[in-house]
């Protein structure tokens, strides 16, 4: 068993709406990145790891998706692995990637991960969701989300919004904390309002425009307590990282590596909503932080999947950046802004950096690796050793389907 990985190569594209770029454009631009911030050519990659979630739906690219944008590239005859795993997909392309290299099987591999999720019909964007449940119990789940916050009713001029049927498992498992906790509308913005500074100081950001918690609270309602600024808009995009192990190492005498500690995938669990001691991205954190020999403490920066602020919110607890209970207020004070206690999503978070599902987890990837390199520019967090990502996806029970924790340092 190899024991010490690397990441020594990650690229990028910026993440937006571009209706004129075609998937492999998108990929080209982040694998040539990667590949030249490790000083590495493709004959270099021993195995391919490919995460993608929606081209099915939107163009009918069925079955061999890595091997369709790959080969444009000059990537042929290696082991080239497609992966889906919801919005956890891309984390679960470098966990395969970590473990193919664990396994001795080669020495440097590359994960990638790219979606096209805009087009000019939008019924096609809006049809990628509708798998990311149990499309046979979905009536079901929306029934027990809606009693975890039951009695916390939106003031009259918050109840209406637009029909979103993800975000309302977010808005309902919001309520539920608000009820439980005390948690408020004000400190779920101040999640927002956070992510939405830190995207200004990201070039590769889909969105650069800085916002108050007042203007976050003011914003077009989608299922109190929620307003469109607290979501996470689709996205176009790609990232990518190329990995290898220690003997892999010595064919990159320029590269900036930054060592891999732990990478935990986990799947969802059958659990009482109320006891969060068992949420299967708090047990997967337990076990990255024993895989990687730190803790909590420990961590300089996290990138979290904040599809919702809420879900930074509660995820920030799961980390054990705080008790549970406590997410809204370590955020309504400042801890987890950039020059807080523990900045997370200093990249501005999926809410604004944007969310182009199968390149999500390898961008909170790219946005770690440059901070523990110290090259992040204006977000920079001084001194940055350790790094935690946590990635999630799907829905089962209450909480995530599919979930990835990884750990780096510097």
């Amino acid at each position: 068993m190899v024991d010490d990985i690397y990441i020594v190569g990650v690229g990028m594209t910026r993440f937006g709406k571009f209706l004129e770029r075609p998937v492999k454009s998108l990929v080209r631009e982040a694998v040539d990145g990667a590949l030249a911030d490790a000083g590495a050519v493709v004959p270099d990659i021993g195995a391919a790891f490919y995460s993608n979630t929606t081209q099915a739906i939107m163009d009918g690219q069925h079955l061999i998706r890595g091997q369709i944008a790959l080969r444009p590239l000059g990537f042929a005859e290696i082991p080239i692995v497609n992966v889906e795993n919801a919005c956890a997909s891309g984390s679960t392309a470098f966990w395969q990637a970590v473990t193919h290299l664990k396994a001795g099987l080669t020495d440097v591999v590359l994960a990638v991960g790219v979606e096209k999720m805009y087009d000019a019909d939008r019924t096609k964007s809006s049809a990628v969701f509708n798998g990311g449940w149990d499309v046979h119990e979905s009536d079901g789940v929306v029934r027990s989300l809606s009693v975890i916050g039951e009695g916390m009713q939106p003031p009259p001029d918050r109840a209406a919004g637009i029909r979103s049927p993800f975000m309302e498992l977010y808005a309902s498992l919001a309520r539920g904390h608000m009820k439980r906790f005390g948690t408020t509308e004000h400190q779920i913005a101040a999640v927002a309002a956070k992510n939405h500074r830190h995207s200004t100081m990201n070039p590769l950001s889909q969105f650069q425009t800085d916002m108050s918690v007042e203007e976050v609270l003011a914003g077009k309602m989608i299922c109190w307590p929620l307003t469109l600024p607290m979501c996470s808009p689709i996205s176009d995009g790609a990232a990518a990282a190329v990995l290898c192990s220690k003997e892999g190492l010595k064919r990159f005498p320029g590269a900036r590596p930054v060592k891999v500690l732990a990478s935990v995938l986990a799947s969802g669990s059958t659990r009482d909503w109320a006891d969060m001691d068992r949420h299967m991205c708090r047990i997967a954190a337990l076990k990255a932080y024993e895989q990687a020999g730190v803790g909590p403490r420990d961590m300089s920066v996290a990138e979290v999947h904040d599809a919702s602020a809420f879900a930074e919110l509660i995820q920030t607890e799961n980390l054990g950046f705080c008790e549970i209970g406590q997410g809204g207020w370590i955020a309504e004070r400042g801890e987890t802004a950039l020059g807080g206690r523990i900045p997370v999503n200093p990249s501005g978070g999926l809410e604004s950096k944007g969310h182009p599902i199968g390149a999500t987890g390898l961008a909170q990837i790219h946005e770690l690796a440059v901070q523990l390199r110290g090259t992040a520019g204006a977000r920079q967090v001084p001194g940055a050793r350790f790094a935690i990502a946590e990635n999630g996806g799907g829905f089962i029970g209450v909480e995530e389907a599919a979930a990835v924790i990884t750990i780096l340092a510097a």
